[in-house]
């Protein structure tokens, strides 16, 4: 009789969820691409030729030119690098500033509950995207101040989904009988809560890494993400929304590229949630 495998358990459900696998395999293969980039692409993203600029696509140039002669496919191929970059390190933080903040006040209750939670309300009152630039205003433009922008405002999301785990787990019986036995705190909290809510905090990180790709988009069709010559797909959007009814392909193939990509990490935390979810196991 084969034993009972949780991994091969989860596998074996997010295998049968055919949009969640193809999103995996979509995103496998768009993360290759990111990597290898510089041998993928036809042309050098940042360097044109102002006499083909707003060419159409055609054999030459598959997705056609912008308006200073970049090849779109080769700065789409780099602006993939920059948007998972930014997508990944950003939920990386909040990930870890959320989860930490969330089990504290979920575990310890009380004052510490109420002013770490409280200051989370504040944050979440205010649209993400309007806090963001309120902070991309004060910390300046590029990259890496995106990440910190963006990381910042989904934080108080984390937190709140762990701190509500944390509370529905610390009650049960082996937590009691490890605070019985003299476990610190902190053991307790590593040992025995975080690993039975690690499923949640998954699944919303993985949706949270499309809502980061969208908030770098938007904060770099405002132009407060990456600056020019470097290829993102928000950028390339607002640089290209003065050509859209002569140049159409300059703001379609990004959007497309922002579509699917965003698309397919929402299927995908679907997927995970049903698979991880304790009431489909059979």
């Amino acid at each position: 009789m084969e034993t009972y495998s949780p991994v091969r358990e989860f596998w074996r459900r997010l295998k049968k969820n055919k949009l969640a696998m193809t999103s995996l395999i979509f995103l496998a293969a768009l993360t290759l691409i990111a990597v290898f980039a510089p041998y993928i692409a036809p042309y050098d993203p940042t360097n044109g030729v102002m006499a083909d600029s707003l060419q159409k696509p055609s054999a030459q140039h598959l997705l056609g030119t912008d308006e200073l002669g970049r090849d779109i496919l080769s700065r789409i191929i780099f602006g993939a690098r920059i948007s998972l970059r930014v997508g990944l390190l950003a939920v990386a933080i909040a990930l870890s500033i959320g989860t930490v903040l969330g089990s504290i006040a979920g575990y310890f209750g009380g004052r510490i509950d109420n002013l770490i939670m409280r200051f989370m309300d504040v944050m979440l009152s205010f649209p993400s995207l309007l806090l963001a630039i309120a902070f991309m205003s004060v910390l300046g433009r590029g990259v890496e101040n995106a990440v910190i922008a963006i990381s910042i405002v989904t934080m108080p999301e984390y937190a709140r989904i762990v701190r509500g785990s944390v509370l529905s787990v610390k009650e049960n019986e082996y937590v009691q009988a490890a605070r019985a036995i003299g476990n610190r705190d902190g053991a307790i909290i590593l040992k025995h809560i975080l690993p039975n809510v690690i499923a949640p905090i998954i699944v919303r990180g993985t949706l949270g890494i499309s809502t980061a790709i969208l908030e770098t988009a938007a904060l770099g069709f405002l132009g407060l993400g990456v600056q020019p010559p470097d290829a993102e797909w928000g950028t390339m959007l607002g640089a290209g929304r003065s050509y859209m009814f002569n140049a159409p392909h300059l703001v379609m193939f990004p959007g497309i590229a922002i579509t699917l990509t965003v698309m397919a990490f929402n299927l995908l935390g679907d997927g995970l949630r049903d698979a991880l979810d304790p009431r489909l196991r059979q």
